[in-house]
């Protein structure tokens, strides 16, 4: 919106809406009124009051009554371009200002490094350069469209909901990044409407900005090298990969015009169910596959139309139709689209509170789980260009010096990734000086070398990593690890992947093995197969349970036959099998005879075996069948297994309970019960073993003296049970309550995640009401250009007309584009010749080449002019020129023909009076009486009468 303020002590009016923007911002308002910021109205450094949102701008009297309530504030629904320029970007920063309209509808903001000390006059100098506001940033400045920002000596900026931050740079070692640090503001804060545009400077500030600007879906301008005096900045982000367009300054601010036009942000951000555009996106997987190789159909569709979107607009594709026949076209579109998919943003540390609870609780649980030293094996999928598995082989050492063990250990990391651009970049280990914005100094002088200004990666820390290109999702995974990290990948694809990819994590996984998913990720339906560990990060680790699915099956290159498919199951056994011995016999028959009762369970109580008549003790309950080992223990039974079950599963070790009282059919019986936790061997790890022994009253049991009332000892025994059974009740409304209190937690998690999807789906709304009104004022705008554009043809069509010049203009085709009216009386014209060649008009001049002379002028630029006689004695000066465009582009030529009869006549008879005067043989006065009268002649008989010769003449 366009803001006002004032230096005088006025009151401040309150912003236009934004419909009114473009208005309001093009011309410059009387001077005894309140001006829009300018360098000449609002001084530098100056904080600018907060605006109210009002209808109209209200008046500047103090008492025009209270102000409504200020609006939530919210991020800008136009384009904020971000600049970063360092040595010999003045050149560069004009040269681009200056090719932008001063109604761009962007804002733009000049990031430079400058001198501390020394304000110096930039703003002064770049508005020479625009017509647009220039303005020093100022703390809590709101952006405006049409206007340009630039940040003040000794400071760092930064953005939020669409006003200007101005912070203290930090005193950190090396050199300061300021662009890095709006850069990443500006992605945050504006998402897809981010862009960053790189110019001449030195050194690699704005790179990293620049990944965060990719990974939120805006888009990246960066100087050709060639044309920069320092290339240093520019060559950074073009080696990072992250260059959607590279050219001249002049050019850079042209294709950004061009993409401004092709907003994908205003487009919807995945196609409809059914709608048009989702068979065309089907469509540009399956040719995206058909040329690369990798099928990105399970990715989530908004994903990938994002980022078919915004090649759409770099492009200047309106239809996703276009685009899928350019891709087609162009395999090297097809590559650039697979690496925008891959989505490869990282960096070193990210996300901080992670790596600190690997180092100070995961990795030493790791190696305390091996006493006697050895390797821990690591597996980072999609590791991009590696920042990640530096930075884990980075936190083990630090780990290592804090326990300090006394044997060996060792780390294997293996780092993987789908492309194989960034695999070579990370095989290299180097990166750019600005990753110490992420990287400490202790860490950078520890773990890296530095050489000509970029860090290397030590050989210590390099040789733990092995990287290798792997799809995760085709090729077979590795096994026997102990801590997986895969963060922020899940996000991306369909929740049908997401379902096949945990348990495979977890059959890579070994027992009680880590796994690091993302801060927007979790284990979703699989929480049976990993707990969270504590804190607000989401480290999980692998439970020891059995999973109901087979890992042969996925992913499918290194399935297995499954028994009764294929040719192994047609085929009869090559031999006999053995009939049983003796002695196995002999022990089936003790163990189903003598041995106890037991029940094979799960962590979760559910049955997967039974041995022994374990119908005394158990019966299926009414209702809908279930195998749950509580809903089916007989009464007296249930409230002991509920109390000793989840203990001794927690606890890891046997926990049982004597003379149980068990309700069954033949009346009341007495049980021991023993629920012991399974850790061996290897395929019942996990398990948990539940065994029932029959067992004496309690009566029996102890000696009662002859003259013990039976029904005093009856009574005991009743307390006793209802003692044991009050607190089995009491241990399980404990446990029930923690589980209520986790639930209420998960509750109030989801409850504010839904909250904030709430506050987004208010935003959007409030953007597209934004959008709208600014379409309806651009579309009274055209309206009004379109009415200018035909009254200023009407004029054009009158002028030539006036002229009485016969013109015709040719393209560089030489067919007709436009004529006037005189030239009808010239050539055999009508209104339907527009678009014909020359060649086939009927012309009444003798000019034969005129064609061939018109395409020498195309190709030489050099006019031509020649008279040429026409019908009736006519004659005409043609005059050929080119045709040059508001761009100085050659556009075909334009041809006048200018009637020059009464000038030939006249040259007709001043040349016979010529001949006249010159004739030999008569007398001087004869010849110039004969002169006199041709000319007489020629000027309808007002000659000037000259005076007779001197003799001798």
């Amino acid at each position: 919106m366009a803001r006002r303020c004032s230096t005088s002590a006025t009151t401040v009016p309150s912003p236009a809406p934004l419909r009114w923007t473009r208005i309001l911002t093009r011309a410059r308002p009387p001077a005894n009124t309140p001006t829009a910021c300018s360098p000449w109205t609002c001084p530098r450094r100056q904080t600018h009051p907060r605006p109210k949102r009002n209808p109209l701008p209200s008046s500047s009297n103090a008492s025009a009554g209270p102000q409504p309530p200020q609006a939530q504030p919210q991020a800008p629904s136009f384009p904020l371009v971000g600049i970063g320029a360092s040595a010999g970007g003045l050149q560069a920063l004009q040269l681009f200002l200056g090719g932008v309209p001063p109604a761009s509808g962007m804002a733009f903001v000049i990031v430079q490094h400058r001198d501390p000390t020394h304000d110096g006059q930039l703003v002064e100098i770049l508005q020479r350069s625009t017509p647009m506001p220039v303005l020093q940033a100022a703390d809590q400045m709101l952006v405006q469209p049409d206007h340009v920002y630039v940040i003040p000596p000794d400071q760092d900026l930064s953005l939020l909901q669409g006003r200007l931050l101005l912070l203290e740079p930090m005193r950190q070692h090396g050199p300061r990044l300021p662009i890095d640090f709006f850069f990443r503001a500006l992605a945050a804060d504006m998402r897809a409407r981010s862009i960053g545009v790189i110019l001449s400077g030195t050194g690699s500030d704005g790179t990293l900005g620049l990944r965060a600007i990719r990974e939120a879906s805006g888009s990246v301008f960066v100087q050709d090298p060639i044309t920069a005096a320092f290339d240093s900045m520019p060559r950074s982000a073009i080696a990072a990969g992250l260059a959607d367009v590279v050219a001249s300054p002049q050019e850079l601010a042209q294709r950004v015009l061009s993409y401004r036009t092709f907003e994908p942000w205003q487009a919807k951000m995945a196609p409809e169910a059914g709608g048009g555009d989702e068979p065309d996106l089907d469509k540009v997987i399956a040719v995206l596959r058909l040329q690369t190789g990798q099928d990105f159909s399970l990715y989530k569709k908004s994903t990938v139309y994002r980022r078919v979107e915004r090649r759409m607009a770099l492009h200047q594709l309106p239809r996703l139709g276009d685009y899928l026949r350019f891709l087609r076209q162009n395999k090297q579109e097809a590559s650039q689209l697979f690496k925008e998919l891959l989505i490869g943003v990282t960096r070193f540390f990210r996300e901080a509170e992670v790596w600190e609870q690997l180092k100070s609780d995961c990795i030493p649980a790791l190696l305390a789980a091996m006493p006697g030293g050895g390797t821990l094996r690591a597996w980072i999928p999609a590791c991009s260009t590696g920042e990640e598995a530096y930075t884990l082989a980075m936190v083990f050492r630090e780990a290592l010096d804090q326990c300090k063990p006394d044997v060996h250990y060792a780390l294997q990391i293996f780092a993987t990734d789908l492309d194989p651009d960034a695999i070579q970049l990370a095989r290299t280990g180097v990166y750019p000086a600005n990753i110490s914005a992420d990287v400490s100094e202790a860490r950078l002088q520890r773990f890296f070398v530095q050489e000509d200004g970029v860090f290397r990666v030590g050989r210590d820390i390099r040789g733990m990593v092995v990287f290798s290109q792997q799809n995760v999702v085709m090729d077979p995974p590795f096994t026997n690890i102990d801590l997986l990290s895969c963060r922020n990948l899940l996000i991306y694809l369909e929740s049908d992947l997401q379902r096949k990819l945990l348990p495979l994590f977890h059959y890579s996984l070994r027992a009680n093995g880590i796994l690091v998913l993302g801060n927007s990720e979790t284990v979703g339906e699989n929480s049976s197969l990993f707990s969270a560990l504590p804190g607000r990060t989401r480290l999980y680790q692998r439970r020891n349970v059995a999973t109901s699915y087979d890992p042969a099956d996925f992913p499918p290159v290194f399935s297995r036959p499954r028994p009764g498919v294929g040719a192994a199951a047609s085929e009869e056994p090559s031999t006999p099998q053995k009939a049983p011995e003796l002695h196995q016999l002999t022990q089936a028959l003790l163990l189903q005879s003598f041995a106890p009762s037991a029940v094979l369970t799960n962590a979760r109580g559910e049955i997967v075996y039974l041995c022994g008549k374990a119908g005394m003790y158990l019966e299926p309950a009414a209702g809908k069948a279930s195998m749950s080992l509580f809903s089916m223990a007989r009464e007296g039974l249930s409230a002991v297994l509920n109390e000793i079950f989840p203990k001794a599963v927690r606890e890891q070790k046997p926990i049982g309970r004597q003379a149980v009282q068990v309700a069954g059919r033949a009346g009341t019986q007495w049980v021991d019960v023993t629920v012991q936790p399974l850790l061996a061997p290897p395929t019942l790890s996990g398990m948990v073993l539940v065994v029932f022994a029959d067992a004496a009253a309690p009566s029996a049991r102890v000696p009662q003296p002859a003259v013990q009332d039976d029904r005093l000892s009856t009574l005991a025994s009743e307390m006793q049970h209802v003692r044991d059974e009050l607190r089995t009740t009491r241990d399980e409304m404990q446990a029930s309550q923690e589980e209520l209190k986790s639930s209420n937690e998960e509750l109030q998690s989801t409850n504010e995640e839904l909250q904030s999807a709430n506050e987004e789906l208010t935003t959007s709304k409030e953007e597209m009401q934004s959008m709208n009104e600014e379409l309806q004022s651009l579309n009274r705008e055209l309206t009004f250009k379109v009415g200018e554009m035909s009254q200023s043809s009407d004029d054009m069509k009158n002028l030539l007309n006036s002229t009485d010049i016969a013109t015709l203009f040719l393209d560089d085709q030489m067919h007709v584009r436009r004529f006037t009216t005189q030239a009808c009386g010239i050539f055999k014209l009508i209104a339907s010749d527009v678009g014909r060649p020359i060649t086939d008009l009927v012309t009444a001049l003798n000019y034969a080449d005129l064609a061939r002379d018109a395409q020498e002028v195309l190709r030489t630029l050099v006019f031509k002019e020649v008279a040429v006689e026409g019908a009736g004695q006519r004659w005409f000066n043609v005059r050929i020129m080119p045709y040059r465009t508001q761009d100085n582009r050659i556009d075909g030529v334009v041809i006048t023909f200018v009637d020059i009869s009464t000038l030939k006549a006249l040259e007709g008879t001043l040349q016979q009076a010529l001949e006249a005067l010159q004739a030999p043989g008569q007398p001087s006065d004869s010849r110039l009486l004969r002169a006199q009268t041709l000319l007489a002649s020629a000027s309808g008989g007002h000659a000037r009468t000259f005076a007779p010769l001197p003799q001798g003449t």
